[in-house]
């Protein structure tokens, strides 16, 4: 396994997108277990990519402009479901305790979803992936999926990171709705510009 490999991973899955957010939404409003628990959500989310990317449908959705964009836009009115339901519902994002949090499932199915419906990170199996497999020779199967494994290894301990992070300082805004009020805004903001990014790119 190249080095090259591992720091353009770490570069990717380090960089804030659409799932880190989730993760520290997740990990301010409901602790570190549920922190965890959306950083598996989201690097399960990986899977279906990773096989659309074996069985060759990620090259209809690098092909087809019309399988694109849908996908695409339905990752757009996701992305603008969550920035509405952060400021709607101020139980989305509101500093519980440790027995409160939401159930594993729900949180594990939105994680998934907002990695599911993000067609950029098939292009990245499309385009990144494939640099590093060796074409048309014996085994190229199985480097496949162990740099995947690797892929999706660094998404959730990086994602947990974050989540963790998130909620070591949860308790700071413990009784302060001003502030989580603020949060709530941030996160919505966050959810729509990534949206845009999404739609424009």
């Amino acid at each position: 396994m190249s080095i090259a490999f591992l720091l353009t991973t770490l570069v990717v899955v380090v960089t804030p997108g659409t799932g880190v957010v989730y993760t520290l939404a997740a990990g301010l409003s409901h602790g570190r277990r549920a922190s965890v628990v959306a950083a598996l959500g989201c690097t399960l989310g990986i899977v279906p990519h990773l096989v659309a990317t074996m069985t060759g449908l990620a090259a209809l959705l690098h092909t087809s402009v019309l399988v694109y964009e849908a996908v695409k836009y339905l990752g757009v009115g996701y992305l603008l479901y969550l920035a509405w339901a952060t400021l709607r519902d101020k139980e989305a994002l509101a500093v519980e305790g440790e027995g409160a949090s939401r159930t594993t499932a729900r949180v594990i199915a939105s994680g998934v979803l907002t990695n599911l419906l993000n067609p950029k990170l098939t292009l990245f199996f499309v385009a990144f992936l494939p640099q590093f497999v060796p074409a048309d020779e014996p085994g190229s199967l199985g480097v496949m999926l162990r740099l995947s494994a690797v892929f999706m290894a660094v998404t959730f301990l990086v994602f947990t990171a974050y989540g963790l992070c998130a909620a070591a300082v949860r308790h700071r805004v413990l009784g302060r709705p001003r502030v989580m009020t603020g949060i709530r805004g941030v996160f919505a903001g966050c959810f729509v510009c990534l949206s845009a990014w999404l739609a424009l790119a």
